[in-house]
């Protein structure tokens, strides 16, 4: 609060200045006599020096702030007369913003230009609560309608507030609602495209490794996002349900299944007393990666599922968050085309944890590749070279009539040959060349035999492919054979109603006599691979559908 110095007292009165008791010592006026001169008596004493000073401070605080008023009444009316001048010009007032774009003191068409350009490069953001995920709008097919947008701000502190209005928004600011479309259908195609990332799965109780000691953990409630609520906002009132600069998800609670692992401990105690072992299985190449776990990894995973066969209700499984994490970082090292299917190798997993099995293996897959061609080439050597047979290639490159060297063509997925479930302890390597085959189990040598393969005319085709088929007597109609113990190996083609394969010395229709007895050893059939008769009954019962067939060059 401004102190102002006391008025001074009344000219008629006579005021004696104070003096502190230990400057001088107190002394009693006298009176006048009647008979001394005028001049002899006191003169009246002046004001002190400290109360000048004190009255001098304050008119300087009084000017100052009388000077303080009339910067500010200069500033508003600076401010208005601006506001004014603005007013008038027609251009939108200062301060004004669209969708959190600055369009203050720009004219309608550049308003409308900058409303357009800063959309697009404008995000926004999906909500849950806490949780945020920064999206470009027009992923979510919102666009601003620039015209009636720019139009609304050069109407604001016009039809709100009159120039006042655009005093207030010179200060504080004014953000306008923009003028917003929306393609419901491609928000919703975007949104299902997020669910993964939204979304968080129901966990079921679990149990860990603590101390050498299985403990119980409690499960976790999932939340799931339910679309068709989250756009109602947006088609009932874009531009309010983003005034935020936020999408808010609407997400429903899912609760676990499982609420209690209790019961499974002494089974999980025992498992959680061993390692791990993940063999990621390449059949094409014959070659394995084994991932060891110990308990305190792979025991972070472990979480109880419903079974209603088992005595409790309940079995043992990995989370697949959990499981899903380790399976991608590993597959992350493969060079291409090689890569895993990590939903089908969860399910692996899973399938071999349910039988208290924690040593499995799991498949590794190869995606299509780019081939140039070179001098000299044709779909057929390709084919040859490549181990797959040309037919398949023909059906990747539909329309492809002749090659010429640098040329890109596709050659289909290796995987394309092994259309059945990998039978992993067995394997039949043949040789072309050798006339020679060996069967393998469980990495042993369990037969090396001699056999034939096409002639020249009609090859047997190199590749990795496996047996698909079992018939005890085939009967080929192009020749008029019967082949026993016929195991089918590739079709020549995709969609091929006939198979190569395997199969003893054919009968022939007609006489009813054995051919090619003699022959084994080098090439003689039309492209099947020629066992003698007992080799062949062999072979067919002890190779179940899906093992593999390595036919080398």
């Amino acid at each position: 609060m401004q102190q102002y110095p006391p008025p001074e007292p009344p000219r008629s009165q006579h005021r004696v200045p104070h003096r502190p008791p230990t400057a001088q010592p107190h002394i009693v006026p006298q009176p006048y006599g009647a008979n001394m001169p005028p001049s002899a008596r006191p003169q009246p004493r002046s004001q002190a020096p400290t109360r000048q000073r004190q009255k001098s401070s304050g008119h300087w605080m009084l000017i100052a702030f009388g000077l303080v008023c009339l910067m500010f009444v200069i500033l508003v009316g600076a401010v208005g007369l601006g506001g004014l001048l603005l007013y008038g010009s027609g251009n939108i007032l200062p301060g004004v913003s669209v969708a959190g774009i600055e369009v203050g003191g720009m004219s309608e068409a550049e308003a409308v230009e900058a409303l357009s350009s800063g959309w697009q490069s404008q995000g926004i953001l999906l909500r849950d609560g806490e949780r945020t995920w920064a999206i470009n709008p027009g992923e979510l097919g919102l666009s601003i309608e620039a015209q009636a947008s720019a139009a609304a701000a050069r109407s604001w502190g016009r039809s709100q507030g009159g120039i006042f209005g655009g005093i207030e928004a010179l200060i504080s600011g004014a953000e306008v609602e923009p003028h917003l479309l929306v393609n419901l259908d491609q928000a919703s195609v975007r949104l299902e495209q997020l669910r993964t990332i939204i979304e968080q799965p129901a966990k079921n109780a679990g149990i860990q490794l603590v101390n050498g000691q299985a403990q119980v953990i409690p499960p976790v409630q999932g939340r799931v996002l339910d679309i068709n609520a989250t756009l109602t906002g947006l088609q009932t009132d874009a531009a309010t349900e983003l005034a935020d600069g936020a999408l808010d998800l609407a997400m429903v609670p899912v609760a676990p299944g499982v609420t209690d692992a209790t019961p499974l401990l002494q089974e999980a105690q025992a498992l959680l007393s061993r390692s791990m072992n993940i063999d990621a299985y390449d059949p094409v190449t014959n070659e394995s990666q084994v991932w060891t776990l110990a308990p305190s990894e792979w025991g972070q995973w472990l979480v109880a599922t419903q079974n209603p066969t088992s005595p409790t209700g309940l079995a043992l499984s990995l989370d697949q968050s959990g499981l899903r994490g380790f399976l991608e970082s590993r597959a992350s090292q493969f060079s291409a085309p090689r890569y895993l299917k990590v939903d089908e190798s969860i399910e692996q997993i899973n399938a071999a944890m349910a039988t208290n099995q924690l040593d499995t293996w799991i498949r590794v897959y190869h995606q299509p590749s780019a081939y140039t061609v070179q001098a000299g080439d044709s779909i057929s050597s390709i084919g040859y070279d490549q181990g797959i047979p040309y037919p398949w290639i023909q059906a990747a490159n539909p329309g492809i009539d002749s090659l010429s060297p640098g040329q890109q063509i596709s050659l289909p997925s290796k995987d394309d040959l092994l259309p059945l479930p990998i039978v992993r302890h067995k394997r039949i390597v043949l040789s072309i060349n050798n006339q020679e085959m060996w069967a393998y189990e469980n990495g042993q040598l369990k037969w090396n035999w001699t056999i034939s393969t096409g002639i020249s005319r009609s090859p047997t085709s190199p590749g990795i492919f496996q047996i698909q088929s079992h018939e005890i007597n085939a009967y080929a109609s192009q020749w008029n054979l019967y082949m026993p113990h016929f195991m089918g190996v590739y079709q020549p083609g995709p969609g091929a109603d006939v198979m190569n394969g395997f199969h003893g010395f054919p009968t022939d229709a007609s006489g009813g006599y054995l051919l090619w007895t003699s022959n084994l050893g080098r090439p003689a059939t039309y492209g099947c691979i020629l066992l003698s008769l007992e080799n062949a009954e062999v072979l067919y019962n002890w190779a179940e559908e899906g093992v593999v067939v390595e036919i080398q060059r």
